[in-house]
């Protein structure tokens, strides 16, 4: 068998066969005799038809199958001979069998890039103190109290931060109403009558509540607010919102106290001692999780700036459309309407495009490790793991299994686990260090 490889930029390259005719025609010879065996054909007993009469009924699957056997086998042999690591042997193309009887044919194929691997045992990653911090747990606990606040009437004085005040308002941009100006129904940026509004800098409108204070009930003011240019809707984004504003009433938050009578308001039979070590663990489990995803953000960045190799085009075009259609799902459910993501087209295929590089650079330098490493994962882990997914999804583990089977999907779901073992390992072998100046956000 002749096998020829091309290799080309962006982890393409090309095949070129020739199989000659000895190997062809004994193929075929084995094919016919199968379907010789068993051919079931009127006015003969099973599997004595003449062979001239089986190879005339069955032409065309015989050449089919030939076909196929011998481009899968000229795939085998290219994978041992120049020993190649294909993604996608693509579709042959110019299959010809020619005079002399040999086949020839061509095909595309899309290679793993070559990587070569940084030193990545001993990767430095820097992360906040595991313990939760007291006043963070005090924080959650006044949290707490404010769920359960009773509001007076504020009677006498003017607004003061903290207060709570309750407005009636209208909005304008330009001078026009807010719905007309971005063509819709603008819900709480137009207007809302007895609307409560906390009097702190981090409530509601950026630069909004503290416009409130010195205000008394009765009083009238304008107030403007120019909208940051992150703002969710897109036609307001970087522009100035003209409120008309009247305060109806002012309230006085009135705390309880942190007591067992308050702990039995969220859990009967608890005390508030009680309550605390409940909050303190939750707060406990949230942190590691995040200092966990903190090390692997870290990791992956350190590969980012250390590696870098071409990627196939077609598989950066399938992640980066994957990506865009996840980000316009988070923003559909964050409540962006079809016209403000049409707006931000662009914007989102480019985000998409540099994440979809990422994550690609990363799976291949982690499936390179998996190698180096001998990182693996056996039937049984396989079988778990799936077992686990089915009973979450509520669906009987067999069907499950053998559905994944069916549509050629367990090769992925194992890949992804080797993926998930080697991040592990990195992990382990990191070298981490602590700093209070260290950000769980970072």
């Amino acid at each position: 068998m002749n096998i020829v490889v091309e290799k080309q930029p962006k982890c393409t390259a090309t095949l070129r066969v020739e199989i000659p005719s000895e190997k062809v025609s004994g193929k075929r010879e084995q094919i016919v005799r199968g379907y010789a065996s068993q051919a079931r054909l009127p006015g003969f007993r099973p599997g004595k038809a003449p062979r001239a009469v089986v190879e005339k009924r069955f032409a065309r699957e015989i050449t089919e199958e030939l076909n196929g056997a011998l481009v899968n086998e000229a795939y085998d042999e290219a994978l041992k001979q120049e020993q190649l690591k294909v993604l996608d042997f693509g579709i042959p193309e110019n299959l010809t069998t020619n005079a002399d009887g040999s086949v020839s044919f061509e095909s595309k194929l899309t290679l793993a890039p070559d990587v070569t691997l940084p030193e990545y045992k001993g990767i430095k990653v820097t992360v906040p103190p595991t313990a939760v911090p007291d006043e963070e747990v005090d924080t959650q606990l006044q949290a707490l109290r404010e769920r359960f606040a009773d509001f007076k009437d504020i009677e006498g004085r003017a607004t003061q931060e903290g207060d709570f005040a309750v407005i009636d308002y209208t909005s304008t941009v330009d001078g026009q109403p807010t719905d007309e100006f971005i063509g819709k129904q603008a819900g709480y940026l137009s207007g809302r009558e007895g609307f409560w509004v906390k009097v702190d800098e981090k409530a509601f409108l950026p630069g909004f509540p503290l416009q409130l204070v010195g205000l008394n009930v009765g009083d009238s003011k304008e107030i403007k607010v120019t909208l940051p240019e992150d703002f969710p809707v897109a036609a307001v984004q970087n522009k100035e919102l003209v409120f008309q504003v009247t305060v109806k009433e002012l309230k006085e938050a009135v705390l309880p106290e942190l007591d067992d009578e308050l702990a039995a308001k969220l859990a009967p039979g608890k005390t508030m001692e009680d309550i605390k070590g409940i909050i303190r663990e939750n707060m406990e489990g949230e942190r590691a999780r995040k200092i966990s995803d903190l090390k692997v953000n870290q990791i992956v960045a350190y590969f980012n700036e250390q590696v870098n190799f071409e990627l196939p085009d077609e598989l950066i075009a399938q992640e980066t459309q994957s990506q865009a259609n996840a980000m316009v799902s988070q923003g559909i459910q964050s409540g962006m309407t079809q016209e403000e993501i049409q707006s931000q087209q662009e914007e989102i295929f480019a985000s998409a495009g540099n994440q979809a590089v990422s994550n690609l650079r990363t799976n291949f330098i982690l499936q390179e490790i998996a190698r180096a490493e001998g990182i693996q994962v056996n039937d049984q882990e396989l079988v778990n793991h799936l077992v686990v997914i089915a009973n979450q999804r509520k669906v009987a583990p067999k069907k499950f299994i053998k559905d994944l089977q069916r549509s050629g999907r367990i090769p992925n779901v194992r890949s992804s686990m080797v993926i998930g073992k080697a991040i592990d390992f990195l992990v382990e072998h990191a070298t981490v260090e602590e700093s209070t100046e260290a950000k769980l956000d970072a």
